[in-house]
């Protein structure tokens, strides 16, 4: 049992509390996109608990099997998975617009202007690094520590990814559900932490720009 320790504890305190206070806070005032905001929770935030996480990787010595060198595989990686999140967010928003109910519950600012456009960027990169580091790179790469097979970390890594994102309602969930699948087999394949958490983030962005695209219209 002591072997989850570490990860069950970084899950909790750096992800599962966050979903928790998401899900019970009432749904806030609509109000525009913040600099400082945006700011803040990087370096309050994201860029500690990655700094954490990639310590506690670097420690591990089933680490050093894995080429972490950015490379070919990273291109190849990022071109695939970009388009299958692109596919994924188009298909299950479909859907739900015509059975019912929104693809997430969740509400997305948009930047006013370049400044802001260039801190979200960056912002949603990093928290992309952050989720790929853990749940992918952390989880997958360190299965026979946690004496997992191949596919008992897949799901772990995944159930553990979707539970974070329950708080964006039924739609968010599934559209997370099988994100996790074609990001941890995409990792598993290539063995590319740099291209997933590129096109995640990518991913990310391009949900803010659709958004403010909706808007104008």
């Amino acid at each position: 049992m002591g072997i989850y320790v570490e990860p069950l504890i970084l899950y909790f305190v750096l992800f599962f509390s966050g979903t928790i206070s998401s899900i019970s806070a009432a749904p806030p005032e609509a109000a525009g996109f913040s600099i400082a905001a945006e700011l803040a929770k990087m370096l309050l935030y994201t860029l500690p608990s990655l700094t954490l996480i990639w310590y506690l990787v670097i420690r591990a010595k089933s680490i050093w099997i894995w080429i972490v060198k950015p490379g070919k595989k990273d291109i190849i990686a990022c071109l695939i998975t970009f388009p299958c999140l692109l596919i994924t967010g188009f298909v299950i928003a479909f859907i739900s617009s015509y059975i019912g109910g929104n693809t997430v519950q969740v509400s997305f600012q948009s930047p006013g202007n370049i400044i802001g456009w260039v801190i979200l960027s960056i912002s949603c990169l990093s928290s992309a690094y952050l989720e790929e580091s853990f749940f992918r790179f952390y989880l997958l790469t360190r299965k026979e520590d946690l004496n997992l097979n191949a596919a008992s970390a897949l799901i772990v890594s995944v159930v553990l990814f979707s539970i974070c994102h329950i708080y964006e309602g039924p739609w968010g969930f599934l559209n997370s559900v099988i994100s996790a699948v074609i990001l941890a087999f995409l990792f598993l394949r290539y063995r590319s932490l740099h291209g997933i958490a590129i096109a995640h983030g990518m991913y990310n962005i391009a949900v803010y720009v659709i958004n403010s695209l909706l808007i104008q219209r």
